[in-house]
């Protein structure tokens, strides 16, 4: 992806995010700035018509409104886009518990490599069928029996334990996301879990680390996602969203999808008894008909019964999670649902938890190129996946910077750099890996004779 414009690129590299959801598909293009935002250079979207509670359902479609979006979003921005970090979701994605462990050689402090060896590791799990790994989370580290260590790069040990959190989904789901993007001339540069994107964007540390649950209500999807300690504990995806609120109205009050679709966002309430007995809106007949009246109160109950099941699912999840009692942070809730009148309240009546809207505001910083009315717009939580993937996108990269200084003084000191190769391709043969090990434990051979080697 080379920009068309500035110098200073080189150290503050361009980022995309390509969010594919069932409503829309949004492409944000951004840098990080000075003041630790991100400046966003450009914001292309698109109608979603390919796309079903957050699954491909039709590839050409799909397709048609990626190079929409990001047509849209190259002309903004003035850069060429070619690598992108998509979001994916889906009521296919699952969630382990997995305890890795890994033994040195030596006593030598843990670097980076280290960390990156055992989370490597864990992409070799066996999974049921049909079923691929896209995250592995750690969680808490223990060294030589010390438990409890959230970072352990720098300390000394030789045995290293981790508890993590892995995340899979469907094979042919993230093969059919993977193969949009491929037909829209672009590359997977990360596949990134969106409930963890939209965290980026919405939540802090402090929250994190008093445990607080992400809730983002999308249109075909809600997806759970619930911190404590500053660890990602649970996640879920519901496969309730917007969509279905929308669909009930439509028959509910026997009007068009677009009609009810409007009458969601213009007059939708979470709670019946916040509305007026005698408040009526006027629906236009179709073709020449008569139009129809539609009680706001009688529309604010058809809502109410699905957000109802909505959060009922949700306080599921967060009681199933066992975090339930230390949820200090309580409770926020982001994406497009999130902007339904009265949600806060009913969430809060619901769960017993605190509860408020989350605003991907914090880290964005405006720029030249983008109009202060798109400006405005990005900071709706219908837009906290597309943020956090810019977010998740630049993260990835400065980590990425630090383990290939890891390396590069790997290499000045003379030391082996077995780890490079199971960064790279993790592809190394079990029978090789038993002759490596052995020549290791058993004779001291020249640095040279490491090249290739785990």
């Amino acid at each position: 992806m080379k920009p068309k414009f500035t110098e200073m690129d080189k150290e503050n590299p361009i980022i995309v995010g390509l969010d594919i959801g069932t409503t829309k598909i949004c492409v944000t293009v951004g840098r990080r700035s000075g003041l630790n935002k991100i400046e966003l250079l450009g914001v292309g979207k698109a109608e979603s018509a390919g796309v079903n509670r957050g699954v491909v359902a039709n590839i050409q479609k799909t397709v048609y409104s990626i190079r929409e979006a990001v047509s849209s979003a190259e002309g903004q921005s003035n850069v060429d886009i070619k690598v992108v970090n998509v979001g994916i979701a889906g009521q296919h994605i699952k969630s382990i518990q997995h305890r890795g462990i890994l033994t040195k050689n030596d006593d030598d402090e843990i670097g980076r490599l280290d960390v990156e060896r055992l989370i490597s590791d864990m992409y070799k799990l066996v999974l049921p069928p049909g079923e691929e790994i896209i995250h592995v989370l750690p969680q808490e580290f223990t060294i030589d029996n010390e438990p409890g260590i959230k970072e352990p790069v720098g300390m000394a040990g030789r045995r290293m334990e981790a508890n993590f959190h892995i995340i899979s989904g469907r094979v042919t789901d993230i093969k059919n996301i993977k193969k949009c993007v491929d037909n829209a001339d672009l590359e997977v540069s990360s596949l990134l879990l969106e409930p963890l994107a939209s965290s980026e964007a919405v939540l802090d540390e402090e929250e994190k680390m008093a445990g607080v649950v992400l809730v983002d209500i999308g249109g075909g999807t809600t997806d759970v996602a619930i911190f404590h300690e500053g660890i990602i504990r649970h996640t879920a995806v519901i496969p309730l969203g917007g969509n279905i609120v929308t669909e009930d109205i439509r028959q509910g009050c026997a009007v068009l999808r677009n009609q009810a679709e409007q009458l969601k966002v213009r007059y939708g309430s979470a709670l019946a008894d916040e509305n007026k007995e005698n408040e009526v809106i006027c629906v236009p007949g179709i073709r020449g008909r008569d139009s129809k009246e539609v009680s706001v109160k009688n529309l604010a109950y058809i809502i109410q019964a699905r957000m109802e099941e909505i959060v009922e699912h949700v306080y599921y999840e967060i009681k199933a999670s066992g975090y339930e009692d230390k949820l200090i942070a309580g409770i926020v809730i982001t994406g497009g649902g999130a902007q339904l009148k009265h949600l806060v309240q009913l969430v809060e009546y619901i769960t017993g938890i605190d509860c408020r809207i989350g605003y991907p505001n914090e880290y964005l910083a405006k720029t030249e190129m983008i109009s202060k009315v798109i400006f405005e717009e990005m900071k709706s939580p219908m837009y906290a996946t597309s943020v956090g993937l810019l977010i998740r996108g630049i993260q990835a990269v400065e980590e990425d910077e630090a383990v290939q200084y890891e390396i590069k003084s790997k290499k000045t000191d003379k030391t082996p750099v077995r780890e490079i190769a199971e960064k790279q391709n993790k592809k190394e043969s079990w029978f090789s890996k038993i002759i490596s090990e052995f020549i290791r434990d058993n004779q001291e051979i020249d640095d040279d004779t490491f090249i290739g080697k785990k």
